[in-house]
């Protein structure tokens, strides 16, 4: 790294500083981990969710591929609001189409006070090395308003798939 600074007669003068090689590599691995995330923000509140391929719970002959995913829902509001239901939209690289609803996620249907935060993670298999998940959160606030709120469309990426940009 070089960080320019000035001396006494003004002149910049250019230093090296070096660094350690454990802080560049969890800066690396931060980095990437950030690369991976997909981010929505609906009344004020966020969800992010990192995907990740599990080759240990996949097999290419057998055209078994799995994902694990882990959501965090923020409720940066300033209104208590309770996750009721999911709708989810999965999509295999073939196009073939799969829908999920369902009440809460992982068994709870979380209550979040403003700044209050809830972290899952679950899991999704795919007949294809490919593919990708969208979906919404049934909300209701602490007044009984219903709301829906985005999940952020995320792909799933196996490291055996090419990816195509259309």
């Amino acid at each position: 790294m070089r960080i320019g600074i000035l001396n006494d007669i003004g002149a910049v003068m250019t230093v090296r500083r070096l660094v350690p090689r454990q802080v560049f590599a969890k800066m690396l691995h931060d980095l990437e981990r950030i690369a991976r995330m997909y981010r929505a923000v609906t009344r004020q509140i966020e969800v992010t969710v990192e995907p990740n391929f599990l080759p240990e719970r996949s097999s290419v002959e057998n055209r078994q591929y799995f994902w694990s995913y882990t959501i965090v829902i923020t409720n940066t509001g300033e209104e208590t609001v309770q996750l009721r239901t999911r709708h989810w939209i999965i999509t295999d690289a073939t196009g073939r189409k799969q829908e999920v609803r369902g009440e809460g996620v992982v068994g709870e249907q979380p209550v979040l006070a403003p700044g209050e935060r809830f972290e899952y993670t679950s899991g999704v298999p795919l007949p294809t090395a490919s593919g990708f998940m969208t979906g919404r959160y049934q909300m209701v606030s602490e007044s009984g308003e219903r709301f829906e709120i985005d999940v952020p469309t995320f792909s799933l990426d196996s490291p055996d798939s090419k990816r195509t940009l259309n």
